[in-house]
């Protein structure tokens, strides 16, 4: 609602604000030309100036990427730099490299989800997401419409802060209402 001047976009050109007689919203509307170190997500944009350690991230998401199994939308966090973070990987069909949570930790990503749904339904409309992250026991959740009952759930304790974020891994959306809580890290 206040503009992107608080977000960090992998490819600035990739994004933009849009405003309609309903609101605005942050849309990543084309294929980045971001290139990434390891496999992982091209289209990202992070919130700027904010690391986080325990936190909650809620967001509303419209997929606009073309239907199929991989049609996806990404939540971002722990991220220390391009070859360090985390990231949710929400895709209509769920296989080893789509619709898990992975870790990218200097090589391509690897599948950390200890419980995934069978896909997450992308439509043409808006949805509810939603990720909860506690570091002392490294849990990590994931919730898409129904906030009680998550789809996904890892445990990893790898990297204890960082930044979160917003994208798609080649696909296109729109988010609103992106709010985060959470604990601040503290630089010791």
């Amino acid at each position: 609602a206040k503009g992107a001047e608080h977000w960090q976009p992998s490819d600035p050109a990739a994004w933009k604000i849009v405003k309609t007689d309903k609101g605005q919203y942050y849309s990543q509307f084309k294929q980045s030309k971001y290139k990434t170190l390891h496999r992982s997500p091209f289209n990202f944009s992070l919130v700027k100036d904010l690391k986080v350690t325990d936190f909650v991230l809620k967001a509303k998401v419209l997929s606009t990427g073309k239907d199929g199994d991989h049609r996806d939308m990404c939540l971002f966090f722990g991220y220390q730099d391009p070859a360090h973070f985390y990231y949710v990987h929400m895709a209509k069909k769920a296989d080893d490299r789509a619709n898990q949570i992975f870790i990218v930790n200097g090589a391509d990503r690897v599948k950390i989800s200890t419980k995934s749904s069978k896909g997450t339904p992308w439509d043409d409309k808006w949805h509810d997401v939603k990720i909860a992250r506690h570091v002392e026991d490294g849990t990590i959740e994931v919730y898409w419409d129904d906030m009680k009952t998550p789809i996904m759930t890892a445990a990893d304790k790898t990297f204890l802060w960082g930044q979160v974020g917003v994208g798609s891994f080649d696909d296109s959306g729109h988010w609103s209402d992106v709010k985060v809580h959470g604990k601040l890290h503290e630089k010791k």
